[in-house]
């Protein structure tokens, strides 16, 4: 049984090659013994352990900023192509393939994102002679381009949602056709993915701004802004189908994956096989994306995604990714097989390793995607500094993919993604405990991330019954976002956590500078000034709480919070395991673990069930001093780390409230940063490009006087 896990998670080397062998009699095959890998990241990461594997040298790109990434490190070479803006280093295709060539590789794999999905990198690739791993330039084009792609599907007998696909995108033309579908519907770029230059709209007051919105955000993303209208379907589930095809007409489905849980239209956890799918069903999905992907004449790795009714199952084509998927480990879990390989393979020349009836499902996976980001502001990313990193431990039944390691930074120039926690189970049910096991082990500290949230999301009875669609978030987050309600037990192991990790400095201290009359020296060893009484503040989610603190003897207290109920005793340690501080625990009777990161003057608790983050009050001196803006409603900050990428307005104008003021790009998004009040503009305190800070103050505005 456990052997079974094991072929089920690890991917399969030695089948893929028996199988190759026996389909690839009498087939040209083109030898790739070197490749670039056009990408950064984990996906980067990634393509570069399998091709290791394989025994094919990798090349990396990266930006000036990128310098000391992973992916370069993992590379056998690697060659800087520009600067930190996409478009002047991983967008720009003639310095990859100067580098391909210079670097002498046979093929480029694109990853996903970037030059992925473009077809006029895929046919530079060909005229170059270099190999582009990924589907022909004329099946990106068709499915790439949403419009020309459901006229496709149309044809060729695949259900799709009525819209307008057109060509004229004219405002007057784009709003009559919306008027004819209804509201509400959803505007979409005709390119590229990832929910960029996506808009839902209610109603037709809305329509031109919100186009215009998506129209900006899908140039700056993949240089097109021309988009297409469809029917917003409420509610429903996003379900996507792996397919697989060779340059000699076979193509195969691995199955389908859910990746309903989503925030701005971007996935946040995937799951493989879609929960409450029959085998009837699953057979239908398969063999219709296994038709889309012949209709296009489609070689390599490519999905299919659909919209399906959640209550009746009805599904319709949305887009084919032709490309590999974020999620594509979720697959790789339930099937065994290594997808990057394949890729490589089919792009050698070489005949599908496997054939539909050798494929098969085992257990269930998830994919939980860690972002650095603020769940509880709008999920608004952050760039930021890993200070503390702990992952993990990788087995058979887990998989961590990541670009990232302590010390790194999230840069504001790319996507916030930090790392793919993937887990496998027999059944759903033990794969998902296993994925919140897992991410009680996932530790971050330095920047926001989305860690606690998933951790929310597994408990929701909701989602334990795999009652998933798109909306799930939005309609559930009164329970995902609940007050968070701080224990007593919590502050005392804060408590003694700060206590205890100042003893352990001081002792540090004391040990370096070998003075025998430091205070902490005695005649036979060490020994602390403990304060006999003391009172430590923390501040958490804006409440100010206190722990008072008796000492007793070492490592012995008695607490209690606030000033009110019963003095507790409260024993503990404070220990290095394998270079992480651990914490223990006894308050009256009962011992508990957390693993503790102290960073300037916040306390991170890492429990067996959630992370606490307990804010180290300042003296108030020290708080005022630092308040060097103030807060104000008529003052416009940065939300978010960014670059500054329009500002629509100037010292002396009046605005009106909802009034766009400044548009700030982060991390792939676009955020538009409007007037709280009606006013004049007293100062804008930024320029178009600047890179700014959360917080950061961008416009200051006045009241009209009367």
């Amino acid at each position: 049984m456990y052997h079974c896990r094991k072929v089920q998670f690890l991917l399969q080397k030695n089948l893929l090659t028996s199988n190759s062998c026996l389909h690839n009699e009498a087939k040209q095959i083109t030898k790739i013994d070197k490749i670039l890998i056009a990408n950064r990241g984990e996906i980067a990461c990634r393509i570069s352990r399998t091709a290791k594997r394989l025994g094919i040298k990798t090349v990396a790109v990266y930006s000036d900023v990128d310098r000391n990434a992973m992916h370069v490190d993992l590379a056998d070479e690697a060659y800087c192509i520009g600067p930190a803006q996409s478009s002047q280093s991983y967008l720009r295709q003639d310095k990859i393939i100067s580098v391909a060539k210079k670097a002498k590789c046979q093929a480029i794999h694109p990853g996903y994102g970037f030059l992925s999905e473009n077809t006029e990198f895929a046919e530079l690739c060909q005229k170059e002679k270099v190999i582009f791993i990924g589907p022909p330039a004329n099946a990106i084009r068709d499915m790439g381009i949403k419009n020309r792609s459901k006229e496709i599907m149309a044809e060729a007998g695949v259900p799709i949602i009525a819209g307008y696909h057109g060509d004229d995108q004219s405002n007057e033309t784009l709003l009559l056709e919306a008027k004819k579908i209804g509201f509400p519907l959803m505007i979409k770029a005709i390119r590229g993915g990832g929910g960029k230059g996506m808009r839902i709209v209610l109603n037709e007051t809305e329509f031109l701004d919100a186009l215009e919105s998506a129209r900006t955000e899908s140039q700056k993303a993949f240089g097109d802004s021309a988009v297409l209208l469809e029917k917003y379907v409420a509610n429903p589930r996003h379900v996507e189908v792996q397919i697989f095809a060779d340059k000699y007409g076979n193509a195969v489905y691995l199955y389908e994956r859910d990746c309903s849980i989503q925030r701005r239209h971007q996935k946040v956890i995937e799951e493989a096989p879609a929960p409450g799918i029959s085998q009837e069903l699953r057979l239908e999905l398969g063999e219709t994306a296994v038709r889309a992907a012949k209709a296009v004449g489609y070689v390599g790795a490519g999905t299919v995604e659909f919209i399906m009714d959640r209550n009746n199952y009805n599904f319709h084509f949305m887009e084919m990714n032709t490309r590999l998927q974020v999620e594509h480990p979720v697959t790789e879990a339930i099937t065994g097989l290594d997808l990057v390989e394949w890729q490589l393979k089919v792009a050698a020349g070489e005949v599908l390793p496997l054939k539909q009836e050798e494929i098969h499902l085992h257990g269930h996976a998830f994919e939980a995607r860690i972002y650095a980001e603020n769940p509880r502001n709008g999920f608004l990313p952050g760039a930021g500094h890993l200070s503390y990193l702990r992952t993990p431990e990788t087995s058979n039944t887990v998989r961590v993919e990541t670009g990232v390691r302590q010390n790194d930074d999230v840069l504001v120039h790319y996507d916030p993604m930090i790392a793919k926690l993937v887990v496998w189970g027999f059944d759903r049910n033990e794969a998902l405990r296993i994925l919140r096991s897992k991410l009680c082990e996932y530790n971050v500290a330095g920047l926001d991330t989305n860690i606690e949230f998933i951790k929310d999301l597994c408990l929701h009875p909701g989602f334990q019954n795999g009652e998933v669609h798109t909306n799930f978030i939005a309609e559930n987050s009164k329970e995902l976002f609940r007050n968070l309600y701080v224990p007593d037990e919590i502050l005392m192991q804060g408590a003694l956590a700060l206590i205890l990790h100042e003893e352990m400095n001081a002792l540090s201290a004391s040990l370096k500078t070998n003075n025998p009359f430091s205070p902490f020296a005695t005649e036979t060893g060490l020994r602390f000034n403990h304060v006999l009484n003391r009172t430590l503040k923390f501040d958490v989610d804006d409440k100010n709480m206190e722990v008072n603190v008796k000492y007793i003897e070492p490592e012995i207290f008695s607490m209690r919070t606030n000033n009110i109920g019963p003095w507790r005793k409260v024993i503990g340690t404070l220990k290095k395991v394998h270079n992480v501080l651990v914490l223990s625990t006894e308050i009256n009777g009962v011992i508990t673990k957390a693993k503790v990161a102290k960073l300037q003057n916040k306390l991170h608790l890492f429990t067996n069930n959630r992370e606490w983050q307990l804010n180290i009050a300042r003296p108030k001196y020290e708080s005022q001093l630092t308040k060097t803006i103030e807060v104000q409603p008529s003052n416009a900050l940065s939300p978010m780390p960014g670059i500054v990428d329009k500002i629509f307005i100037k010292k002396g104008d009046k605005v009106q409230q909802g009034d766009a003021l400044v548009v700030i790009i982060a991390m792939k998004m676009e955020h538009v940063i409007k007037a709280s009040m009606n006013g004049i503009v007293e100062d804008v305190s930024c320029s178009v490009g600047d890179n700014v800070s959360k917080d950061k103050l961008l416009v200051k505005l006045s009241e009209i006087s009367q």
